[in-house]
């Protein structure tokens, strides 16, 4: 067979050779299309994000420039409220009032010199920089001098929860300070700046407590509590600082320019070391926060996993030391060897606790039955207690129904039928005699032969100084007549007080 007769097909091969082609172009057709849609819905969605999250076109780089310069300065005005405050947070802090603290966070002007430091540096300007650099640490001198007087003068000082939770920073304190610092200086660039965004950085990133539990930690010469407090408001310096900087790049905020090149290039140095001097501090203190925050994550869980839900042991005490990297553990009673083997090879399975050493500190005098026996003393001995409490409290009530009796007998022997109320007598009496300023009333034994003794009614008076000694006699005659008349006795003697 010749070679022009190999590829000679029947019409219907040709047929079916053409129809496999056409399906084959449908489907590039189709592969295409559907490209042309994927790369279409791409571009609507990233119209979409890009209008939804790009905040550049409503920028105001002037106004935010002045605005984030106008509250630097400090002094007159800004210094007394810098002062009043740190009482405030101080008072709310000493009181354990959240409320308090917030609003001592809300009238607090710290925000102010943090946003100039980021600022500054964005922009490489030096002057700034210096002043804001300047101002800050005045302020912290000012806060730290506020809250040591008030806690050194003020007698009523004790460790609160409010005070306590903020001598001890973890990530999620470095997390707030940046994320509000972005929502800060977000908010501020804005055309017509949110206040409601600063407001709520103020209350969240907490400025003022740590500088005011700083100062309770010098008035009472805690070191601990101090270098804590100062760590954490560092801490949200730093990055509210760096969030400002990295907005203000991304958003081109411009650079400002002098005319000597020299003098550009030595500031714009100084402006990028100034800003590697913060950022290497922040990263250092996102890491070295972030691991400690792993390390007591994990000791939780290993104390909840492994210990709290052991029904033998029955732990006092824990500690986890990061730096001799030491946990230790006290229990009440005795713990088994098996029992502390298997503590130590449960611990492998966190993570972050593995290189830790496990100290088990065990009271082996007191076993489990020594400790119910002591149990049992304790209920007896509460018992005892209260059969005592109870045949105190019979004898206390047979006293009161006694003394009761007894209050009867006297009354009924000190008046007789024709008894009159006292309250009911001298009520009635300035009722009817407006000008009494005095009234006493009693009976009172007499005797004229020293033999005979007789009773007789004494009424004790005084007037207003207003009346007269003739309107006064008039009075007492009426007076006395009345008496007489309420009384059923036949003598009232009316003496003058």
């Amino acid at each position: 067979m010749s070679d022009e007769n190999k590829f000679n097909f029947s019409e219907e091969e040709n047929s079916q050779i053409t129809n496999e082609m056409n399906k084959e172009a449908a489907v590039e057709e189709k592969k295409e299309a559907v490209k042309k849609d994927a790369q279409g819905l791409f571009v609507s969605i990233k119209t979409f994000l890009s209008e939804l999250l790009d905040f550049r076109e409503d920028t105001d780089r002037d106004a935010t420039i002045t605005a984030i310069k106008a509250d630097i300065p400090f002094k007159g005005a800004t210094a007394w409220i810098l002062v009043c405050s740190i009482f405030v947070a101080s008072i709310g802090l000493n009181a354990n009032s959240t409320a308090v603290v917030i609003g001592a966070m809300l009238i607090s002007p710290l925000m102010g010199p943090i946003l100039g430091v980021g600022l500054s540096i964005a922009i490489n300007d030096i002057d700034t920089l210096r002043k804001s650099l300047i101002n800050l640490v005045t302020m912290i001198v000012l806060s730290l001098l506020t809250a040591f007087l008030f806690f050194w003068l003020f007698p009523l000082s004790e460790e609160t929860s409010e005070l306590l939770g903020r001598t001890r920073p973890d990530i999620r304190d470095v997390l707030i300070a940046f994320f509000g610092g972005l929502a800060l200086i977000i908010a501020r660039t804005k055309r017509g700046t949110i206040a409601s965004v600063i407001f709520g950085v103020a209350i969240a990133t907490a400025l003022m407590p740590p500088l005011c539990t700083a100062g309770y930690g010098l008035a009472e010469g805690n070191w601990a509590y101090f270098g804590g407090a100062m760590y954490l408001f560092t801490i949200n310096t730093i990055f509210i600082a760096l969030a400002t900087f990295l907005v203000l790049k991304i958003l081109r905020f411009p650079m400002l320019k002098y005319a000597n090149s020299a003098k550009r290039k030595r500031i714009s140095r100084i402006a990028t070391i100034v800003a590697v001097i913060v950022m290497i501090p922040a990263i250092w203190t996102f890491l070295t926060v972030l691991q400690e925050s792993k390390y007591e994550m994990d000791f939780k869980n290993y104390v909840e996993n492994e210990i709290d839900t052991n029904p033998n042991l029955w732990l006092q005490r824990k500690d986890i030391n990061k730096d001799t990297k030491k946990i230790s553990f006290y229990f009440n009673g005795d713990v088994s060897d098996e029992m502390i083997s298997d503590l130590q090879n449960e611990k492998k399975n966190y993570e972050n606790l593995q290189d830790f050493e496990l100290v088990i500190n065990a009271n082996k005098t007191r076993s489990a039955d020594r400790l119910t026996e002591s149990l049992d003393r304790a209920y007896a001995d509460l018992d005892r207690k209260d059969n005592v409490i109870d045949g105190l409290q019979n004898q206390i009530a047979e006293l009161e129904t006694n003394i009761s009796n007894l209050n009867k007998v006297i009354e009924s022997k000190n008046t007789n039928e024709n008894a009159v109320s006292f309250s009911s007598l001298s009520r009635d009496a300035k009722v009817r005699f407006s000008d009494l300023e005095y009234f006493g009333y009693a009976k009172m034994l007499e005797s004229k032969d020293f033999i005979n003794i007789d009773t007789v009614a004494v009424a004790n008076v005084r007037w207003k100084v207003k009346l007269s000694d003739s309107l006064v006699l008039i009075k007492e005659r009426d007076l006395q007549k009345w008496l007489k008349n309420e009384l059923k006795v036949d003598t009232v003697f009316i003496k003058r007080n």
